[in-house]
């Protein structure tokens, strides 16, 4: 298995290629310093081009390319394009994957599924389980994505208006800038519209069949829990009160409790702070993600209504909605009668759509309930 990431900081800021068992250090090259080093941690191969922290005068000054040819090689040469700056991204790639998108064109990329988070997520999110899924199915690739305002894609400024539709248009860009035509699209809450809204907005790149999958949300109002549930428009706003550093993250986590959310949300909410450099004794910590621009991302979220796209689906794409069995909050009866009708009218139309039910799960879906996740979504990767 290997990994392509052009986001991924290595130690001490430098750009680094991770192999198995051997190290190589570049003094400079092209003015950055380099280390190609194996790591007996996993198999699996990194690649980060620059320290994030660096000016983009820099970057444009370097213009360090690299590209993965297989798990033995990394060649950084002339005939290589540069990472995206559109959004920060990993390639999780199966043992059997050839290929990357710095190749001639006339090499077809491989089977290649899109993974993406929700409000206040990141593509760390779903790590774990891409590993997972590219282990079982070694002749795919797997592109997990910071959408703007979120993770290391924070520091990639990104205009107005922050909206679904606006997400979705990045995640276009960026699949297409790599040369990756997508089979499936798999959204996670807000990451549920965002691939809906992909598939509204351009028939090209994505392939035909795609298979799209939304996890535990729905094509039109957003339904926040009820007493005891967690509310991510409060969670944003409260979120916003706090200072933009913070010298504990226990002293945050003890505060969403007390204010009456969950310990998981807060303890997956501190996962967000990234640790600041100081030279003095003490530490502090600062958010990754853009809050403003979270805070209009959700706002959208709330307005967005694709149920139209969804009973008036293009042919050749197949849409799943998957409903977490304890996030009753989020799915009305109304919600899952008209996925139903939607079914009917989809197979008349040359498309499709489908409605799963994921037992033992809240709306933390790839956390709670791997296992259930994992068989539901197989049916995608197979047969390629």
């Amino acid at each position: 298995m290997s990994a392509i990431s052009n986001f991924a900081a290595s130690p001490l800021g430098q750009g680094a290629v991770h192999f198995a068992d051997r190290k190589l250090k570049f003094e400079s090259f092209f003015g950055v310093n380099l280390r190609i080093s194996r790591s007996y941690e996993n198999d699996a191969l990194r690649v980060s081009r620059l320290d994030p922290g660096q000016s983009s005068s820099v970057a444009k000054r370097t213009n360090v390319r690299m590209a993965l040819v297989d798990e033995r090689l990394a060649r950084v040469g002339k005939d290589v394009a540069e990472p995206s700056g559109v959004l920060a991204y990993d390639l999780i790639q199966g043992t059997l994957v050839r290929w990357s998108s710095m190749m001639d064109k006339s090499i077809p990329d491989p089977p290649t599924a899109v993974l993406l988070h929700g409000i206040l997520g990141s593509r760390k999110n779903w790590g774990t389980f891409a590993r997972r899924l590219a282990r079982a199915y070694p002749t795919w690739q797997f592109l997990l994505v910071d959408l703007r305002c979120h993770g290391d894609s924070t520091s990639i400024k990104k205009r107005g208006p922050h909206t679904v539709a606006s997400t979705a248009l990045d995640v276009l860009k960026l699949v297409a800038q790599l040369r990756i035509t997508p089979r499936v699209l798999v959204g996670h809450s807000f990451g549920g519209k965002v691939v809906l809204s992909m598939v509204e907005q351009a028939a090209k790149p994505l392939a035909r069949p795609v298979r799209v999958w939304v996890l535990d949300a729905t094509p039109g109002k957003v339904r926040p829990g009820g007493d005891g549930e967690d509310h991510p428009a409060e969670l944003i706003h409260f979120l916003s009160k706090l200072p933009k550093q913070v010298i504990s993250k226990q002293e945050v986590v003890n505060a969403l409790i007390q204010q009456g959310f969950s310990k998981d949300v807060a303890q997956w909410v501190v996962t967000n702070l990234k640790p600041v450099a100081s030279f003095g004794s003490s530490s502090s910590f600062s958010w990754v993600f853009d809050l403003e621009g979270i805070a209009e991302m959700y706002q959208s979220y709330d307005e967005t209504n694709l149920w139209k796209l969804v009973e008036n689906l293009p042919q050749g794409v197949h849409v799943n909605f998957l409903k977490a069995e304890r996030s009753l909050h989020r799915w009305a009866l109304e919600d899952i009668q008209r996925i139903h009708a939607a079914e009917e009218l989809a197979v008349d139309g040359g498309g499709g759509v489908e409605m799963h039910v994921l037992e033992d799960a809240g709306h933390w879906v790839h956390a709670d309930n791997p296992d259930g996740l994992f068989r539901i979504l197989a049916s995608s990767f197979e047969g390629f």
